[in-house]
């Protein structure tokens, strides 16, 4: 499983020249580019999560992510992952929040056509929502993505699983509970919050989500499912 944790690391080299491409640099650089498997999944899950699809004309979109610098590992290793796709790498700015001073860290793909799939499937009118194939595009590198990006555990005294889902509406996350049923037999509640529903796994069903994405999740997000115990548990 190292090997598939590692695969961005060993696959997209960097080049610290793209930065400095001129256009026509550029659109022969995106002739070439093709997604693989694992950046599908990749995007995906982040999708899901964190990440956020931009369109100028509904024909090229390119993909943004931001996460804070406490979560700079693995906006590294989304960077490392979709490099290929990325003129830049991840770069610092400062967002102030009622009052306070907060530092991220972001980068974004290249505008692509082979990108509107994802904007036009994931997105209504402009609002994220969620696709009525997501059971075919859900696999377990994705669901680690989307949990890494907005999966918690409840508390160290709880085997319960959260994922904020807040931002879409109570049927959607319905039709997506119902696509984790069926395509990994896992079974999940919602949570309501003030802002939303979040998404929760309970029990064995929280132990068999983190059985199928701890496989997957980088060193620095352990810690979201440590408190599971998976070490201490019989293997299903």
């Amino acid at each position: 499983m190292q090997i598939l944790r590692d695969i961005s690391y060993k696959y997209f080299k960097r080049n610290p020249k793209k930065g400095n491409m001129n256009t026509k640099e550029l659109r022969d650089m995106k002739k070439t580019l093709k997604l693989s498997n694992f950046q599908r999944e990749i995007i995906v899950g982040t999708i899901l999560g964190d990440g956020h699809m931009e369109t100028n004309n509904g024909i090229t979109y390119r993909l943004k992510i931001e996460h804070s610098i406490k979560q700079k590992e693995y906006t590294d290793w989304l960077y490392q992952g979709l490099e290929s796709w990325v003129l830049k790498e991840p770069c610092e700015k400062k967002k102030a929040v009622f009052g306070k001073v907060f530092t991220n860290v972001w980068f974004n793909t290249v505008s692509h056509v082979a990108l509107r799939y994802y904007g036009k499937v994931f997105y209504r009118d402009k609002v994220k929502t969620i696709p009525i194939n997501i059971a075919k595009l859900l696999t377990p590198i994705s669901l680690a993505v989307w949990f890494m990006d907005d999966g918690s555990i409840k508390s160290k005294f709880h085997k319960t699983l959260l994922i904020n889902t807040q931002s879409f509406p109570k049927n959607k996350l319905e039709f997506l509970q119902k696509a984790i049923s069926q395509k990994f037999q896992i079974n999940s509640y919602l949570r309501k919050q003030k802002e939303g529903f979040q998404i929760e796994f309970r029990g064995q069903d929280a132990i068999n989500f983190a059985k199928t994405i701890e496989p997957y999740l980088i060193s620095s997000m352990k810690y979201k499912i440590d408190p599971i115990g998976l070490t201490k548990l019989p293997k299903l």
